[in-house]
């Protein structure tokens, strides 16, 4: 079977070098208005699900947590092993079989880390899989795009230089899904990736949660945990808690 777009993707240097702006300090703000938020017990399990290269779950961790972070980039995790320590930990896992079982207080999916499996019940499975890691009560965070911004204001074509490459972008919508083609030249060699995420909406989300487990107990629209509205939001984070196995 062909690999998936974000097996080869996320793994690539480039991702981390179009996306820079991504940086520690915006990691380090959301997460403290997240630990704030949530007064997690301290050595409190947590598990960081598509943890890239670990920026997140460094964060988490220096805030006083036993943190595990997964990603499906063998590349990423390699990366992140840097930060390892007896409480910091990374592995190479898909997030649409993970193997714990009531063994985390909290998971956090950040950065539109969903949405990009085939179907609805790859996604509610895996959703299943977060909720089965949890302990009983435990949270989840999930943090996505709010889906109604992004295609009301959806640019077809956009560049964007970064360190000498100039990525051209373009986007377009391709039945429920967000195509973004991205390609550029760097060293005499042509690239060209795809990204494909589901505009998926609160309301999807709601049925998601409720069929795979979860109750929503919160959402915020924004990295200060300011409330969400559809059409002014930038993102759409959900606080999740575990209703039932």
């Amino acid at each position: 079977m062909p690999k998936q777009w974000f097996h080869n993707w996320f793994g690539s240097p480039y991702y981390h070098l179009l996306y820079n702006n991504r940086n520690n300090h915006e990691a380090e703000y959301f997460i403290n208005n997240l630990v704030s938020y949530l007064h997690p017990a301290p050595g409190a399990r947590l598990l960081d699900i598509a943890c890239g290269r670990g920026r997140h779950a460094v964060c988490l961790n220096r805030s006083g947590f036993e943190v595990t972070g997964i990603d499906l980039a063998i590349e990423n995790i390699a990366y992140a092993n840097k930060h390892r320590n007896k409480t910091l930990h990374f592995y190479v896992h898909d997030m649409r079989s993970l193997a714990y079982s009531n063994h985390f207080d909290v998971a956090v999916n950040l950065f539109t880390s969903f949405g990009y499996f085939d179907t609805e019940e790859e996604h509610i499975n895996a959703l299943k899989t977060f909720n089965r890691a949890l302990k009983p009560g435990g949270l989840l965070v999930l943090d996505f795009f709010n889906s109604h911004k992004i295609l009301a204001n959806l640019i077809p074509k956009a560049m964007k230089t970064v360190q000498g490459v100039n990525f051209h972008l373009r986007k377009h919508m391709e039945g429920d899904r967000i195509i973004k083609t991205i390609t550029f030249e760097d060293e005499g060699e042509d690239y060209m990736f795809e990204e494909k995420v589901h505009a998926f909406t609160y309301d999807d989300f709601a049925r998601f949660f409720k069929l795979s487990g979860f109750e929503i107990v919160e959402n915020f629209g924004n990295y200060s945990l300011e409330k969400y509205d559809v059409n002014s939001s930038d993102r759409l984070i959900f606080i999740c808690k575990k209703a039932h196995v």
